[in-house]
């Protein structure tokens, strides 16, 4: 991806980011005429500092990478092949890249994270996939605005702090339709997981499966959940 052929206000952004940032494009191809191009911090071992996301979830800025749940979240959405102008609300969004496949599908999509760095990441992102009908909000779990409701919201690595999980049910009560659904996937090592769900499941039909995601040196065990209001 060159930066050069973005147009003139993500070209602005991609130039403010880069003052404080250290930056590049990493492309996510999920189908022939389907690929995404995600801005990303580079240097990220000297941003973490050796934080580790599973043994120190509330000190790291999980934002900065592109998660293996959010690849296998975006596949998904390529398989759910949700009808276009489907309305799609992605929470915790980071990098965006489930949010912004379905919009590469056609859905109506709001990406929405809690700062404007991580908003202003995926609006270059977003432009740089050729995606102009994105909206982007913040959003604060605590402290949750009027949300207009969607027919599907999306969750990758979204789990990690249990006092959020009363927020989060808050804030899919206000923007779920009760005919819509919700998508969360996650790494099978995440121990918040499954008290989450426990929760939900007063409120939701649970259903889970997992996924593999292999890569060159590893394979990535993701739990892929739904949730359906009762």
């Amino acid at each position: 991806m060159d930066p050069q052929t973005l147009p003139a206000e993500a070209q602005e952004l991609y130039q403010r980011i880069r003052q404080q940032y250290r930056v590049g494009f990493e492309s996510l191809k999920l189908e022939d005429n389907l690929q995404l191009h995600l801005l990303k911090i580079t240097d990220i071992e000297q941003l973490l500092e050796g934080k580790d996301p599973l043994k120190n979830p509330s000190e790291f800025p999980f934002w900065v990478r592109l998660w293996e749940a959010a690849v296998v979240l975006s596949r998904f959405m390529v398989n759910l092949r949700p009808s276009p102008g489907t309305k799609v609300l992605e929470l915790g969004a980071g990098l965006g890249a489930p949010g912004l496949t379905a919009a590469a599908l056609g859905c109506a999509v709001t990406l929405t994270d809690y700062e404007d760095i991580i908003l202003d990441f995926g609006r270059v992102s977003a432009a740089a996939s050729k995606l102009d009908q994105v909206q982007f909000a913040l959003l604060d779990w605590l402290d949750p605005p009027e949300m207009e409701r969607y027919d599907i919201i999306l969750g990758a690595e979204v789990l990690f702090r249990d006092e959020f999980f009363q927020p989060l049910l808050a804030v899919l009560r206000r923007a779920l339709k009760p005919d819509g659904a919700v998508y969360l996937a996650h790494d099978m090592k995440r121990k918040s997981v499954h008290p989450f769900l426990q929760l939900a499941e007063k409120e939701y039909v649970v259903s889970a499966s997992k996924r593999v995601l292999k890569s060159l040196d590893q394979e990535k065990e993701i739990l892929l959940t739904r949730l359906t209001p009762r």
